[in-house]
């Protein structure tokens, strides 16, 4: 089942025509926190955003002619619609393409524009992906999978080489596990390489908390369904590995962890404000793994960003939630007695911790509010958890009881 050396090879001729051999570079900033150098793939400058496209057109140049014919189908939220629509674009094969009726506007667009038809229908992936099934029953159309097929895994695969390739010295290679065909081809290319060269690689997969079906599964010895719960990292939102990446994923992965929503906002405004880099949620977690403590000092450490399809809404949501996953964002509420004065006095305390008040609200109805009395909602920018203390302490010190409000 473990693709070869030669086979990935083979299949990087193939895709060069395709595919952008995306740029691999140092992060100074992760590299002063895990105390070794680290570097980046920047993978979500891909074509179509993401790593997708590797797989999928590798999967689609293995078609036979009759096959071809009969055009191709898939269903998905983004990623795996725009890399199957732009290889299908590419090799001249119809393509249909099922995507859930909330799908990003960009996602849409750009599926749209490679020149898929694209049936908007169902609520979630899930209900897309049946369609896409009776679809290819009732027509004949050659079903994609996003990551349960050999073929796919191989084209993924290609990524592992050019890790290898840009950095001969990687020791420990950290990416995401959604259904497990990114991990299992690198994996397999990476280790096979590194072996070439009389060295080892370490790989190490991270999942979401809420979508965490790897670490189970290879408790179970087999691929197991788990009841996900919303995560923002919706690209491996997957509640059962694939079959044919798992068994591979089994006998090559090092370790598989977990980061938490909060994990990844920080990883996505660390991206934004030290490297420059936008990236999707599924794309940040190898670095919300190196924030979060998961990543031990091995050496250099390589961290796959694997896609950057994140809609504009999406990204403003998330940064928002990454400050204040960072402490740097602080709401809070003041009960206040309703006299003149009370608003300018705050602001006065908030100045003098050296924070920044964004937004104010002033109300005098509420809940549990007497006659006499107003609450005070401000949203204070801070340089971090400590600064945020340091302002909350001062307003309790000149006598006001300021409420955090979570984000």
């Amino acid at each position: 089942m473990i693709p070869t050396l030669a086979e990935i090879e083979e299949a990087a001729k193939g895709l060069a025509p395709v595919i952008s051999h995306t740029p691999v570079l140092p992060s100074h900033t992760l590299s002063d926190l895990l105390g070794s150098p680290v570097l980046l793939k920047m993978e979500n400058l891909q074509r179509t955003g993401s790593f997708k496209v590797r797989g999928a057109t590798h999967r689609l140049s293995r078609l036979t002619p009759e096959e071809r014919a009969r055009g191709v189908v898939a269903a998905s939220a983004g990623n795996h619609a725009q890399g199957v629509a732009l290889a299908a674009q590419m090799l001249g094969i119809p393509a249909t393409i099922f995507m859930p009726l909330g799908v990003p506007v960009p996602k849409l667009l750009a599926t749209r524009g490679y020149g898929a038809e694209v049936v908007l229908e169902g609520e979630t992936v899930t209900t897309s992906l049946r369609l896409a099934d009776e679809f290819a029953e009732r027509t004949g159309a050659v079903l994609i999978h996003p990551f349960d097929h050999r073929d796919v895994v191989v084209g993924q695969a290609t990524l592992g080489l050019e890790l290898l390739e840009d950095a001969p010295d990687v020791d420990t290679i950290v990416m995401g596990i959604g259904g497990g065909g990114l991990i299992a081809g690198v994996a397999a290319a990476a280790k096979a390489a590194a072996a070439r060269a009389g060295r080892t690689v370490r790989i190490i997969g991270v999942q979401a908390e809420n979508a965490a079906a790897m670490p189970p599964s290879l408790a179970a010895g087999h691929p197991v369904d788990i009841v996900t719960r919303p995560t923002i990292a919706d690209g491996i939102l997957v509640a059962r590995p694939g079959a044919v990446p798992f068994e591979i994923i089994q006998e090559l992965v090092d370790e598989v962890v977990t980061v938490t929503d909060d994990d990844i906002a920080r990883a996505i405004l660390v991206l934004l404000e030290q490297s420059r880099v936008v990236v999707e949620p599924a794309g940040a977690v190898g670095v919300a793994a190196i924030l979060a403590g998961k990543v031990k000092d091995t050496g250099t450490t390589l961290a796959v960003l694997s896609g950057g399809n994140i809609d504009p809404l999406l990204l403003q949501r998330v940064v928002s939630h990454g400050l204040a996953a960072s402490g740097r964002y602080l709401t809070i509420r003041i009960p206040l007695p309703d006299r003149p004065g009370q608003l300018s006095r705050v602001s006065e305390l908030v100045a003098e911790a050296g924070a920044n008040v964004m937004e104010v609200m002033h109300t005098r109805h509420g809940q549990g509010l007497q006659i006499s009395e107003v609450i005070l909602q401000l949203s204070i920018e801070t340089r971090g958890a400590e600064h945020s203390e340091l302002t909350l302490e001062t307003l309790r010190r000149a006598g006001y009881n300021p409420i955090v409000v979570p984000d």
